[in-house]
């Protein structure tokens, strides 16, 4: 029973949100520092999900094969390499460290 009270209390917070956001005047969506911040709210909230997913491991920090993935990733992105290039290594030498692990 308590599965369902929290979906639904999740399925009213969903549609009370949605709705608070279609309420919103459109003179407050078109000022600069709302505009500015609409930009960068979905680069920051993936920012945040990709360190937690990378370097959390329950309510421990943990360096291991995903971090040393991103970190050949980061590396191909500072060298301007194209997109696929960028997974490729971030995938090959995550599995290498997983398999030499």
């Amino acid at each position: 029973m308590n599965i369902w009270l929290a979906i639904a209390l999740t399925v009213v917070g969903c549609y009370a949100v949605k709705l608070l956001g279609l309420l919103v005047p459109a003179g407050v969506l078109e000022r600069p520092l709302v505009q500015r911040l609409a930009a960068l709210l979905p680069v920051a909230l993936l920012a945040a999900l990709t360190a937690q997913q990378t370097f959390a491991e329950g309510q421990q920090l943990v360096l291991d094969a995903k971090a040393a993935g991103l970190a050949a990733a980061g590396v191909a992105f500072l060298l301007r390499a194209p997109f696929l290039l960028i997974i490729g290594a971030a995938v090959v030498v995550t599995a290498g460290v997983r398999a030499l692990g």
